[in-house]
């Protein structure tokens, strides 16, 4: 990943075997890994029960944030691919009681519609 990507916030995707460690103790009975994305420090991971959204705080990056958000809890999502002239691939996900959607960016290359897939697949159960 460049220096503009993580300036411009896009997330890469990222090995399993390198986010199974660093995941595993919060990882419930019968979870698992499905795809991670890493967005400069932080991270999105996305298991077989819930979407892990990882952001790391401070100079240090000692410090970390764990949103939880289980997939009975999305209301709906959208994706928007790159174009001819923007690179970027965008995510929108609102939760049950949240007005506001989350938001991020993918750099071109990144599976956006294998996310929405992999979305789709355990929101739509």
């Amino acid at each position: 990943m460049g220096f503009f990507d993580h300036l411009l916030g896009n997330a890469t995707e990222v090995k399993l075997e390198e986010i199974q460690q660093e995941f595993s103790a919060i990882l419930t009975d019968g979870e698992s890994i499905e795809c991670a994305f890493k967005i400069f420090r932080d991270k999105w991971v996305f298991t077989n029960k819930r979407l892990i959204m990882q952001d790391v705080q401070g100079m240090t990056g000692s410090k970390r944030d764990y949103h939880s958000i289980p997939y009975k809890s999305i209301v709906h999502f959208s994706i928007e691919t790159a174009g001819t002239f923007d690179d970027d691939c965008e995510m929108k996900i609102w939760i049950s009681g949240k007005a506001e959607p989350y938001e991020k960016e993918f750099k071109r290359g990144i599976d956006i519609k294998g996310i929405q897939r992999t979305l789709a697949h355990y929101v739509l159960r």
